[in-house]
């Protein structure tokens, strides 16, 4: 599998220590300023050659771009206009060797989590969700099958230039998986609903799924059955752990959570998957300071190494 690390546009000391723990590969987020264009070639340029001449290789965009995004599952009067932006992507992303992108198709409301200083191991602090602490959001509805027509549309218009150009598109499941925030509502929330969303709408080479382990697992989901289910399918991998369930869960360190984590390594290099993979929602370390929970750097750190021991092993 290809070890990456999730990585903003702009350089950080995150990119120093990924390449201190052996990471070559980049999945990196977009610049999000009006200043970037997703359609000009030049501006992904800019951004590229940052990455290579600090020794990273960007292989996977995540997310795509919100400024198209959400108005693309929303289904909104702008939708037609970022769609044609995200196919003005492919070719660009083709030249420069990114074929990859990760999606999710939860509107309004994306991954959500209702604690971040949840107490874990020696002193750490760990993101969490309780439906009992959820607020909705205010002015926001959306129907299981607005959803589904916004999500049969995405792909009618896609599919066939992502193919045309191989870029991968790997949906990501509803963090959490819970069938409605308040009056939004979620489909991904289920592997049957994503075995629908992957095999029956529009089947493709160049449609299949971000394998987040934890969001699976707390759907109720056996990992090993849905490895199998998707083997095929399985694009890319969010390694992370947690404990609980769909409505009430938190974070772990990576080899201290509800999911073997060894057993799932052995299970995908059994299948032959060898896909980019990263760690995912780590720890606050105690004493760290940061703005931006289950990012930290010392937690990374430890995630990473943990995880190139299970890959260098199994």
């Amino acid at each position: 599998m290809i070890l990456t690390d999730y990585f903003r546009s702009e350089k950080d000391v995150t990119w120093d220590f990924a390449k201190q723990c052996g990471v070559n590969h980049g999945v990196i987020r977009l610049p999000e300023d009006a200043g970037f264009d997703i359609t000009d070639k030049s501006h992904w340029k800019t951004v590229y050659n940052r990455f290579i001449g600090n020794g990273i290789k960007p292989i996977v965009i995540e997310p795509m771009p919100d400024s198209v995004h959400s108005h693309i599952k929303t289904g909104d009067c702008f939708r037609d206009e970022s769609i044609e932006k995200v196919i003005k992507m492919f070719p660009i992303m083709r030249e420069l060797g990114i074929n990859l992108i990760c999606f999710n198709w939860m509107a309004y409301v994306g991954w959500t989590r209702t604690s971040t200083n949840l107490p874990e191991r020696g002193g750490a602090t760990v993101t969490g969700f309780d439906i009992n602490d959820y607020i909705a959001k205010d002015n926001c509805m959306i129907s299981k099958a607005e959803l589904w027509d916004n999500y049969r549309y995405f792909l009618n218009a896609v599919i066939d230039e992502a193919e045309k150009y191989e870029i991968k598109l790997a949906l990501h499941p509803d963090d959490p998986p819970l069938s409605e925030l308040g009056e939004v509502s979620r489909i991904m929330t289920s592997a049957n609903n994503i075995k629908k969303a992957i095999y029956d709408i529009y089947p493709s080479d160049m449609l299949g799924i971000t394998m987040c382990q934890a969001c699976y697992y707390i759907m109720g989901e056996v990992l090993s059955e849905v490895i199998d289910m998707f083997a095929d399918k399985i694009f890319f991998v969010h390694f992370r752990n947690v404990v609980g369930n769909v409505n009430c869960f938190k974070e772990t360190f990576h080899d201290n959570g509800a999911i073997d984590m060894a057993k799932i390594i052995k299970k995908y290099k059994s299948l032959g998957i060898n896909v980019p993979i990263r760690v995912d929602h780590v720890p606050t370390f105690k004493f760290e300071q940061t703005d931006n929970a289950g990012y930290g750097n010392l937690g990374r750190i430890f995630a990473l190494g943990y995880l190139k021991g299970l890959l260098d092993n199994y």
